[in-house]
């Protein structure tokens, strides 16, 4: 397993959740790491984006709630989501990936948000 997502719960609207993505050292290394999700009946959508530079980007939707970071010596993603929507309920997905090389996704985690 190259990817491993985790943190993914039911929480209450205006909470907070931390989703990790534990990669493996060559990868983490090496690639971009992102967040997606996947809404029942919706397309997957990126969330965020960590770049190997550390250089960050985000949806507009999420834009001041979440926060992505990597953690270097323990090669782990995260993506800080405060201020939970119904909205936000979804499968996160995290992504490794860098033009020209293999792309890799980890398993989905679900996050549901209750109004």
């Amino acid at each position: 397993v190259q990817l491993q997502a985790s943190g993914g719960g039911l929480v209450q609207a205006g909470g907070s959740l931390i989703l990790s993505c534990a990669a493996s050292e060559s990868i983490f290394s090496n690639y971009h790491m992102g967040w997606y999700r996947q809404a029942p009946g919706k397309e997957r959508e990126l969330v965020a984006t960590i770049f190997i530079t550390d250089n960050t980007n985000y949806a507009d939707s999420v834009k001041g709630r979440f926060t992505i970071s990597r953690d270097r010596a323990e090669n782990i993603a995260y993506l800080q989501m405060n201020s939970l929507k119904p909205e936000d309920t979804a499968v996160y997905y995290c992504k490794a990936y860098r033009i020209g090389r293999a792309t890799y996704w980890g398993q989905g985690t679900v996050v549901t948000v209750s109004s």
